[in-house]
């Protein structure tokens, strides 16, 4: 169905989403970049956490192309920041900023947590429980999951760990494929 939309909407949501889940990102951090080099310590690197999504690592269920695709996207520029920032020293257009000090950038991908956006997919079958039932650890998560992900990498304790995409999803992504066929 979302492939085979006529209305300009589709497009409208296409640029939309990757507006906001890629390119919004890759610009805040370009123009925090000086603060975040300048603010960084030998043993304290600055620190940028982005918000990926279990769904950029295995595609879900339902038609949300753009979003899956956006936070796969997201993990990739996550990677390559990463790699580009946490030297001191090389070239290139994110480093041409005057500082000197190391960022270290990391991803959290939630899982499943209760929000506006999840509770859309009702739309195609999903509630809170079955959603609930899908996960090793039986629950949804929390605001305090996400937070605690983000506290481990922004603190001494993550000052090592850069360009890692960080699944805080009860088990989601533990889970064998499931291929089902005729026996």
């Amino acid at each position: 169905e979302a492939l085979e939309r006529k209305s300009g909407k589709m497009n409208w949501g296409w640029d939309k989403v990757l507006d906001l889940n890629l390119k919004a990102p890759f610009y805040l951090t370009r123009s925090l970049l000086p603060s975040l080099r300048r603010a960084a310590e030998p043993d304290n690197p600055g620190r940028v956490i982005m918000i990926g999504s279990v769904v950029g690592v295995t595609p879900q269920d339902f038609p949300t192309h753009a979003y899956d695709a956006s936070k796969a996207a997201l993990h990739s520029l996550t990677r390559k920041l990463a790699f580009e920032l946490g030297p001191s020293g090389p070239a290139g257009e994110l480093q041409e900023d005057g500082g000197e000090g190391r960022v270290t950038v990391n991803a959290i991908a939630p899982g499943y947590v209760p929000t506006r956006m999840s509770a859309g997919l009702s739309a195609w079958g999903a509630d809170e429980q079955s959603t609930s039932d899908a996960s090793p650890l039986g629950r949804m998560g929390r605001a305090s999951d996400m937070a605690g992900a983000a506290i481990f990498l922004a603190s001494s304790a993550g000052s090592w760990v850069t360009g890692v995409v960080l699944p805080v999803d009860g088990g989601i992504l533990s889970q064998p494929i499931s291929i089902e066929g005729d026996e």
